[in-house]
């Protein structure tokens, strides 16, 4: 087995451990079973968390653990990415998220797969870390600071990932920032970084990764790149890398299904103003994104200022009634530089309008996302969430989150995959895990009925799985518009010198979904948590030109969770019938 050696092909086999309350740094050898089994990234933090799980997010044992994959640093497209993995603040589940830029590549080249961040440190810090070693330096003067000064404070690092005032200041949904300006965004990992006093972290390193066979790989990379430029989603006239998701603007309200007035309808008159098109037009928007991505679905400013995507137009436009592009633009750079999840931000606020009968405004807007991030007067509870917020404001019906996650902007209502795939989530309500709406909007692979729940227990299965693979090589999404994961084996054998077939990926990716759902079931979540608010299954969605938005039925809904139930091999409930799952497991 090739990860067996002194350096495996792939992987650099080592992992940089800090404790921050006691300032120890040091290298230490990651079992060649580990990254056989979960590759890296996702896979990789998740086994990683097996001694921890039951932690308190905010535990200074808590680990924060940054991974990158085995395609990270070679020619395989899309791969320079890595999973940030703990325990989340927000939702209390064990969590992933994943973020594109530099980072992860200059990780990889300092020679390691991971950082393994414990402790809490008394002062704010920043760790700098190179090919020749890591160390902690003071970082108090940074402290307050936003996200942009954090950055130019580090101009001779390779690429920095920072906190803001928000994740020094507890708020739930904090996030951490690239220095090319990609986001940690959801599930306020930021929090757990501000909570052990870690403002930054540079990294700057100029080590190869091995590539067991070179050849192979170039031959497989040239299948991928053919099948990108063959995807109309990826590099169509109206696809993504020409004006990023908020190309999916127009498509979400052709097809009823975008989410407005805090999830009360499905449509909003006004969002051809924030819409891909409209973007390019107002802001002459060039193409950006992560590197050596071919893509480059990112869009920004000629004076580089990033734009938002399709979630952040969606949620600060419709779901918060504003229809005013630049007010949108402006809370996406406001969120970036403060370090908050653009998407709990907004249906956070979208739900506290609702309680009040009063939207935030556009006027509004820019000094609520600074108050929650200082948690000044009202910021203070909205820093919590939508969940905690609404409950405490006596209102809970109006929170609009799956395990205390808010939904991003495809309203269930209108694809019934989405409606099961954000129940079954192991981090919460999130369009990513199985993301249905690929084949259920996008028609990729091919169509299925998007008003349907028949076979789609068992196609999520098979796309979780999927996408926990994904997650753990650590390539981007986008790329399986195009690609399958027939290619990526192809690379990710190229490189390794093990050949992986599909079908092991797929059980790779099974081994590590069923890890993060037994840690969660042992941390007191159930069947009652794999479900969606009321109002989903009681109220209609904005119907017209034919197209009926009706509420889901929860009948079927339940049966269908059932099936899925089985074919996890899980009880009717959604429990293990093996109390020794882990235990089975490498």
């Amino acid at each position: 087995m090739s990860v067996s050696g002194k350096q495996p092909f792939g992987w650099q086999g080592q992992a940089l451990h800090v404790n921050l309350s006691t300032g120890t740094i040091h290298s230490q050898p990651i079992p060649g079973e580990w990254l056989s089994n979960y590759l890296g990234g996702r896979g990789l933090g998740v086994r990683m968390m097996r001694d921890y799980y039951r932690l308190d997010p905010f535990d200074p044992d808590m680990p924060l653990i940054f991974a990158v994959g085995p395609l990270c640093g070679t020619a395989a497209p899309t791969a320079a990415r890595l999973a940030v993995v703990s325990r989340s603040p927000l939702t209390n589940t064990i969590y992933d998220c994943s973020a594109g830029g530099r980072f992860a590549y200059r990780l990889k080249q300092a020679g390691y797969d991971a950082l393994v961040v414990t402790g809490t440190s008394s002062r704010p810090v920043a760790l700098n870390i190179t090919a020749d070693g890591a160390r902690l330096d003071d970082a108090t003067l940074l402290w307050g600071e936003p996200v942009s000064a954090t950055v130019r404070a580090f101009a001779n690092a390779s690429s920095v990932a920072a906190i803001g005032p928000a994740g020094e200041n507890g708020v739930l949904y904090a996030s951490i920032m690239m220095s090319e300006g990609n986001a940690v965004g959801r599930g306020g990992l930021g929090a757990v970084m501000g909570h052990k006093k870690l403002k930054a972290i540079t990294v700057k390193g100029d080590r190869k990764t091995r590539v067991a066979d070179p050849d192979r790989l170039r031959l497989a990379q040239q299948d991928i790149m053919r099948l990108f430029r063959a995807s109309p989603v990826i590099f169509g006239e109206l696809g993504i890398a020409e004006y990023g998701t908020p190309a999916l603007v127009d498509l979400m309200a052709q097809r009823r299904m975008a989410p407005t007035d805090n999830f009360r309808k499905t449509l909003f008159a006004n969002s051809s103003n924030y819409s891909g098109p409209a973007i390019r037009k107002h802001f002459a928007a060039r193409k950006d994104g992560c590197y050596a991505c071919p893509i480059q679905c990112k869009k920004s400013t000629p004076q580089g200022e990033h734009l938002p995507e399709y979630e952040t137009v969606s949620h600060f436009g419709a779901l918060n009634r504003i229809d005013d592009l630049h007010t949108i633009v402006k809370a996406n750079t406001l969120c970036n530089e403060m370090g908050l999840d653009t998407i709990t931000a907004a249906a956070t606020l979208a739900a506290w309008g609702e309680i009040r009968g009063e939207f935030p405004t556009a006027t509004e807007l820019g000094e609520l996302l600074a108050a929650i991030a200082h948690r000044n007067g009202d910021g203070d509870l909205l820093a919590l969430g939508s969940r905690r917020m609404a409950q405490q404001l006596g209102h809970p019906e109006v929170a609009m989150a799956v395990k205390s996650l808010e939904l991003p902007a495809y309203d269930p209502r209108g694809a019934y995959g989405m409606a099961l795939a954000y129940c079954t989530s192991n981090r919460g309500g999130c369009h990513l895990r199985a993301y249905p709406i690929s084949h259920e909007i996008l028609r990729k692979p091919v169509a299925t009925d998007r008003f349907s729940f028949a076979g789609k227990a068992r196609i999520i299965k098979i796309a979780e799985d999927s996408n926990a693979v994904i997650d753990s090589l650590v390539a981007c999404k986008f790329s399986f518009f195009g690609a399958s994961l027939e290619e990526y084996a192809e690379a990710l054998s190229a490189v390794t010198g093990h050949d992986y077939s599909p079908q092991e990926l797929k059980r790779i990716g099974e081994r590590i979904y069923l890890t993060e759902r037994f840690y969660n079931i042992e941390n007191g979540f159930a069947d009652t948590d794999d479900i969606l608010p009321e109002r989903f299954f009681t109220e209609e969605g904005s119907s017209g030109d034919g197209i009926s938005i009706n509420p889901i039925d929860r009948t079927r809904f339940l049966e269908e969770r059932r099936k899925y139930y089985r074919i996890r091999g899980l009880d009717d409930h959604g429990r293990f019938t093996d109390s020794d799952f882990l235990g089975q497991q490498p």
